[in-house]
């Protein structure tokens, strides 16, 4: 659906989830919302969670008895859509907003490799000197996933699938921001975050991407 900034102000202290105007599309927040993540692993020299009790000895009939599960239970689980939110930003300053929205998802407790970014304009710099050493050197940091992966919207198809994928809308040509959102979308697993024009995101998102 498309995506239509807020008029009224939001504090900066508000970083909950979108709200959703009556209209149906998804307003902007000022700041990414962390989204859902999974719980932390024990940490080392404390104890970790309890052990669930073995389970019980069930006899045949018990087992009979029970009717096998049916309908949609039964079937493979629904496909996850990621959370969608828009931070306004214009062109020059999208890649600064997506900087700061990974800040935030860092500070939250995100893990540097649950995250992406994709710009459809200029390179960001870190992928550009990255680049410099060959490709090769950098997919290898891809692949590795231990640290925030930036890309651009013409090799964006070769990124593999993160929980958290940020775009960047700082210029490129016409059909680069549907490209990006198109790509994003599909490997986002939990949010995506999207920094730019909500004017152009809007009809970008209208024309069914």
């Amino acid at each position: 659906m498309p995506l239509i900034p807020e008029e009224p102000q939001i504090h900066e202290s508000a970083q909950g989830p979108s709200a959703t105007p009556a209209s149906g599309r998804i307003a902007p927040t000022p700041r990414p919302v962390p989204g859902p993540r999974p719980a932390a692993p024990s940490r080392p020299g404390r104890p970790g969670p309890l052990r669930p009790a073995p389970p019980m000895q069930r006899t045949p009939r018990d087992v009979a008895a029970k009717p096998a599960p049916s309908g949609p239970a039964a079937g493979a689980a629904a496909p996850v859509t990621p959370q969608i939110q828009l931070i306004p930003a214009s062109v020059e300053g999208a890649l600064d907003a997506a900087e700061e929205a990974v800040d935030l998802l860092l500070d939250s407790g995100r893990a540097p490799g649950e995250v992406l970014v994709i710009t459809t304009g200029e390179q960001h710099p870190w992928a550009a000197h990255e680049l410099s050493f060959g490709e090769t050197s950098y997919w290898a940091q891809h692949d590795a996933g231990d640290d925030v992966f930036y890309t651009d919207v013409t090799i964006a198809a070769r990124a593999a699938s993160r929980p958290v994928v940020v775009v960047a809308v700082n210029g490129g040509p016409e059909d680069a921001a549907a490209s990006a959102l198109s790509a994003a979308h599909s490997r986002a697993g939990a949010l995506l975050i999207v920094c730019g024009d909500p004017q152009r995101i809007n009809s970008v998102l209208g024309a069914g991407v």
